[in-house]
């Protein structure tokens, strides 16, 4: 037997929020307990040591069993879903990364839900054959090769009623690379089946091959027709750090912009005209190079390209790494960009190096900044450091103006009486589309959109994911029900949330405390202060709790307030309530 590791992260509206006190179980398959863990503020835990098959049989092409061991994860954290992973699959030598994806209850639910991830066998093992359409013949549609960030997958064959899901471009390739093959694999190995994945799905979405026959996603994960793609899945470390280099090169022959149509199986129990994935392997261990292993499947004309065209980002990487020493206003936004994710991540150091000068405090952030993100901790900012910078970064951008449209809307918890569907428009159009754009950030299945007050395709969209994901007819029409849903998803997320707060001049606990309507304690516990001092501009994690509350006979808001230690305005507020009349039977937001 081998050892492997496996370290445990939980962070939602991607990547944004960091889950702290996130309980971990890690049993084997005898149900015996191993591990007892909890996440940190950083939302990971410390990387555990697991017993693993020996290494030799994942290089083996003839082994017949799994070469992996398998054990179960249960996590939990107040206010959210739970989740039980079944099968866990850990390699000799390999440090694998498990991404909890929690979902918030939803108002008003009592007990959580317990959600259910079977990974099932890498790609590699099986022995349904391959047959992806291609290559494309007919004119293509776009001009440029772009990187889709984020890109949509597809949870089956192209015709089946199965879910779509948004995750980063890098975040696919890694979890396609993790599904398809062993990260055990030589490097050589390892880099050209990590070229023809991320080729794959770049010619996918360069020839728009399933949106322009009229489907809302860019890839499925079928191998009957694409690649191999497991929501959830684990990642291994290996097959992370090669993708974090090359997720934007990508295969095409001389002279030509598209990316090639790099078909591949595994070669032994599955055969195609591409790569082989098990000879590749053989191929590496003969001393070929990435190159050679390529040229050897496909023509001898082809070469690498990369292309710096990403949506979703602010910024395309300067080609020239940053590091002590280096000025100027690339070096700027790198420094704006991480005060602004120390936001929601308070243990990056804070920069106090002169703007545009990367100094010995901006190398500090940079290097913590890359040991909770999986990077390679030396202070210097790549390509790979760079983009996820920029993606964790928009992501927490995103996060606040939600949080600040949210308060312009005067969103309260009683839900509009109209019914939309496609084509209406106004103010009821407007918070939906905000409900749902919130509720993509947490849902990974319902597609975020743009707030423009018209009920248009892409609306009617989110709003059929949205009714899918609750189980309700995905009509694309809003109705009661629906309205019900989108408000308790919504308040669900709300109350499962803490506040970010910046110190400002004149701050305390005791008064921060009054103000948010919580003690000093629960402000010091969330953000493991050891005393009372605050520095201006230090970022605080505000308990915001709330208990719903249905309006008896005798009710009014100033008995209310005084049973739940609150005022009257504080209710009306959280409620969006223009007078002091409620209604029996009504559903009231409190804070606790």
């Amino acid at each position: 037997m081998g050892v492997g590791y496996l370290t445990v992260q939980s962070r939602t509206a991607n990547g944004a929020l960091p889950l702290e006190g996130v309980r971990v179980r890690i049993s084997n398959q005898q149900g015996q307990l191993l591990y007892e863990l909890t996440t940190d503020r950083n939302g990971e835990t410390k990387p555990v040591p697991l017993e693993a098959v020996d290494r030799k049989f994942s290089l083996d092409p003839t082994y017949s069993g799994d070469p992996y061991s398998i054990y179960i994860l249960d996590a939990e954290k107040e206010g959210y879903n739970s989740l039980h992973i079944a099968d866990v699959q850990i390699f000799d030598g390999e440090k694998a990364i498990q991404p909890l994806v929690l979902i918030p209850m939803r108002a008003g639910q009592k007990v959580p839900i317990q959600q259910t991830l079977i990974i099932g066998k890498p790609a590699i093992q099986m022995t349904t054959p391959r047959n992806p359409a291609g290559p494309i013949v007919e004119p293509r549609i776009l001009r440029q090769v772009i990187i889709p960030n984020p890109i949509t997958v597809h949870l089956g064959a192209p015709s089946e009623d199965a879910s779509n899901v948004q995750v980063t471009f890098i975040d696919y390739v890694k979890n396609v690379g993790s599904s398809e093959i062993y990260s055990t694999w030589p490097k050589a190995s390892l880099e050209a089946n990590i070229y023809a994945i991320i080729t794959f799905a770049l010619n996918r979405v360069f020839t728009q091959w399933y949106r322009s026959r009229g489907f809302n996603f860019d890839i499925t994960n079928s191998t009957a027709y694409d690649q191999y793609f497991v929501y959830g899945r684990t990642i291994y470390e290996s097959i992370s750090q090669i993708v974090d280099q090359n997720f934007n090169q990508y295969v095409r022959r001389e002279g030509q912009i598209a990316p090639f149509f790099t078909a591949f199986c595994n070669g032994t129990t599955v055969t195609c005209d591409g790569l082989s994935q098990w000879g590749t392997v053989t191929l590496a261990d003969q001393g070929m190079s990435t190159m050679e292993i390529l040229r050897y499947y496909f023509p001898d004309d082809i070469e690498l390209s990369q292309t710096n065209i990403i949506t979703g980002i602010v910024e395309g990487f300067p080609g020239n790494n940053l590091q002590l020493g280096s000025t100027g206003l690339d070096v700027q936004v790198v420094q704006y960009s991480l005060k602004r994710i120390k936001q929601t991540y308070p243990d990056l150091p804070a920069i106090t190096d002169e703007e545009g000068k990367f100094g010995d405090s901006t190398k500090a952030a940079v290097m913590e900044f890359q040991s909770v993100f999986d990077l390679t901790s030396d202070g210097i900012v790549g390509k790979a450091t760079w983009y996820k910078i920029s993606y964790i970064y928009v992501a927490v951008a995103k996060l606040a103006s939600l949080e600040s449209e949210g308060t312009n809307l005067g969103i309260g918890t009683i839900p509009p009486n109209s019914v939309l569907q496609k084509g209406s428009i106004g103010i009821d159009v407007i918070t939906l589309q905000y409900i749902l754009s919130v509720i993509s950030a947490f849902y990974p299945t319902v597609p975020d959109l743009t707030p423009d007050g018209i009920f248009g395709s892409e609306t009617t969209n989110s709003v059929m994911a949205f009714q899918k994901t609750v189980g309700l007819t995905a009509n694309g029409i809003v109705n009661a029900s629906t309205w019900n849903a989108l408000y308790n998803s919504y308040w669900g997320i709300k109350n499962n949330i803490p506040i970010n707060y910046t110190v400002q001049s004149g701050d305390t606990l005791w008064l921060l405390a009054r103000r948010f309507n919580t003690t000093v304690e629960a402000i010091k516990d969330l953000n493991n202060l050891t005393s009372d001092v605050l520095n201006i501009g230090q970022t605080l994690k505000i308990p915001g709790r709330f208990i719903t509350y249905t309006v008896q006979s005798g009710d009014t808001l100033w008995l209310l307030a005084q049973k739940f230690n609150t005022t009257v305005n504080a209710i009306k507020t959280t409620n969006n309530l223009s007078s002091d009349r409620i209604l029996v039977g009504q559903t009231l937001f409190i804070q606790q």
